[in-house]
């Protein structure tokens, strides 16, 4: 009996020794998928997505490419400083009375690429517009561009943009997310305030506004209203735009005061209600 007694206990200390083993391994590979995930956080699907939005912005500058004259556009590239920018507006000129359509939409299409893309340099496409088309033209074509493209980054985030997310600016989402949440009566001007002050990255506020639940509506219309001052402020800067000797000279003390003070009277209900 007590030989039967031993093996019995000899065998539940083998078939937990081969429990704990399996679930290390489970463990373990639970491990690796996430190690996977961290470097790696899109699916074969989402990245499919990403690229199907790639090709049809692709397919766009084609379509305006092929109904240009037959020229030498190697000038054509994102510029990256103000040498490169004012080399693209020189060229740009001479086609964008004679080709205006064709300009306004390669125009828009680039734009709104980088927006949904993430890409900086739309402080240099600003400049551009208000170079080409003057301050009330640029500032229309500007405030509608970079609208389409934050919008197309907020459908794009909510629909793949969460791993990512997570992955880059995970203490940024933490802090959007609780303010997101103590703000919900009063969302609207709390987004205006973010979108006229440098509080958070307008790169940021796209890409997370849908994965804290910002609904887009509210996102649409806290854009639109919210991009004016600084778009008005680089464009109204382009036309002047062999003058300027940095970027930096678009912002001086005056102006981010001012897009400060701005910011404040948009959110003032806000905090008048929150008093209350």
């Amino acid at each position: 009996m007590e030989g039967e007694v031993g093996t019995c206990s000899s065998m539940a200390a083998l078939a937990d020794s081969l429990k704990c083993e399996t679930q290390g391994e489970g463990g373990s590979g639970v491990i690796v998928n996430e190690s996977k995930s961290a470097k790696f956080p899109l699916s074969f699907w989402e990245i499919g997505v990403a690229v199907s939005v790639v090709l049809g912005y692709a397919l766009g500058l084609g379509c305006v490419y092929l109904t240009m004259p037959a020229s030498d556009y190697s000038f054509l590239k994102l510029p990256r400083n103000l040498e490169d920018l004012q080399i693209l507006r020189d060229h740009l000129e001479s086609y964008t009375s004679d080709y205006t359509v064709q300009v306004l939409v390669g125009y828009c299409v680039v734009y709104i690429f980088m927006q949904t893309f993430m890409i900086p340099g739309t402080v240099f496409m600003s400049l551009l517009a208000g170079s080409l088309f003057g301050v009330f033209r640029g500032v229309a074509l500007v405030v509608f561009t970079a609208t389409a493209g934050a919008s197309s980054c907020y459908f794009l985030s909510k629909l793949i943009g969460r791993p990512l997310v997570f992955s880059l600016w995970p203490d940024k989402l933490t802090f959007f997310r609780d303010q997101v949440a103590k703000r919900r009566k009063g969302l609207l001007n709390y987004m205006l305030f973010l979108r006229v002050t440098p509080t958070l990255p307008n790169t940021f506020i796209n890409v997370a506004s849908p994965i804290v639940d910002v609904p887009y509506h509210t996102f649409f219309f806290a854009t639109v209203i919210g991009i004016i001052p600084a778009a008005y402020v680089t464009v109204r800067a382009g036309i002047t735009l062999s003058e300027l000797q940095s970027v930096g000279d678009l912002y001086d003390m005056h102006s981010i005061a001012t897009l400060f003070l701005i910011g404040l009277v948009s959110i003032t209900p806000t905090l008048i209600g929150n008093k209350n």
